[in-house]
């Protein structure tokens, strides 16, 4: 019950189409510019960072993300650990872009390799160890395996990706890598931070930006894992399209006549005769209907987009 349903695919092809669109824009330019991309990667970096590692439970901030990273300095009230899993998570984010630069094939010493950054000198018995014993998670509908099916189940998942026997389309094959590893559960600690690295390194071998899960869909993200579980993969792919979108739309906006006007859903909706309220455009937006992007707990769009949305939809039915 671990492979995506095609139907499951097919409700989402617009939206990934979409995507696939926005890559092409960006693609048409480049090389881009070293001092775009530098300052893309950058900031990035520190949202990856930050957002990974929130929703494990660590408690520095964005903004104090940055400050580690950039300054070096060590923020009051904030554990050891917590600095230690921001250092390693940025050195991984680095591994994770040199490995994309080298190779197409997924290997499992380069995933071993991604979780021993990601657990340095916080758990050193454990980091790039597949584990030996039983685990159990807090908060999901299912046991992971026994530890003596772990090393086969484990090689069977990348033999998997670097196959692609079902021809998926890297989004589609990303997301059910992500959901194949955490119910693998393959080490004892860092499996969350470890898969959002390997499946970004999916990826971004295909041309894409690293994906973004956020800290504010952290329910929402555990919510999906454990649908997948039930073999019903809808929301955890709607939840990669979603962040896979913000990072698109985020490159797009940096480049010179490229993007929408994006603005918060509730600013476009408030103008004077927009025929549309904010609960039907927000809806629009968290089910991927509509090219929109999240920034905290909002949703950003642009009147364009709804308006291309709308008419898409009257000649659909004109046609049927």
């Amino acid at each position: 019950m671990w492979k995506i349903q095609k139907n499951t695919i097919e409700k989402h092809q617009v939206s990934i189409d979409r995507l696939f669109e926005k890559k092409a824009k960006i693609d048409a330019f480049r090389p881009l510019p070293a001092i775009i991309l530098d300052r893309l990667k950058e900031n990035l970096a520190f949202e990856w960072t930050y957002n990974s590692n929130a929703i494990e439970g660590n408690t520095i901030t964005l903004q104090e993300t940055q400050l580690i990273l950039q300054e070096g300095i060590t923020v009051k009230g904030k554990s050891l650990r917590e600095h230690f899993e921001t250092f390693n998570h940025d050195k991984a984010i680095n591994a994770v872009y040199a490995l994309a630069d080298v190779s197409n094939s997924l290997r499992e010493i380069d995933i071993l390799s991604l979780h021993s950054l990601v657990l340095n000198n916080l758990e050193e018995n454990f980091a790039g160890r597949i584990r030996n014993a039983g685990v159990r998670i807090n908060g999901a509908n299912f046991l992971p395996p026994n530890a003596q099916k772990v090393p086969d189940l484990f090689e069977e998942l990348i033999d998997y990706v670097n196959s692609n026997p079902d021809n998926l389309d890297p989004i589609v094959l990303a997301t059910v890598f992500h959901h194949r590893f955490v119910w693998i559960h393959p080490f004892f600690d860092g499996n969350g931070r470890t898969v959002r690295l390997a499946m970004n390194l999916i990826l971004m071998r295909a041309g894409f930006p690293q994906a973004i899960i956020l800290k504010n869909d952290r329910k929402k993200y555990y919510n999906a894992l454990n649908q997948a579980n039930n073999g019903n993969f809808d929301s955890l792919l709607l939840l990669m399209i979603q962040a896979c979108e913000r990072s698109l739309t985020i490159y797009l906006n940096s480049l010179p006549n490229e993007g929408y006007d994006y603005q918060p859903i509730q600013s476009i909706v408030s103008e004077p005769a927009f025929p549309y309220g904010k609960a039907y455009v927000s809806l629009l937006a968290r089910q991927g209907k509509i090219d929109a992007y999240k920034e905290g707990k909002n949703w950003y769009t642009s009147k364009e987009a709804i308006v291309d949305y709308i008419e898409n939809r009257k000649r659909v039915r004109k046609l049927n």
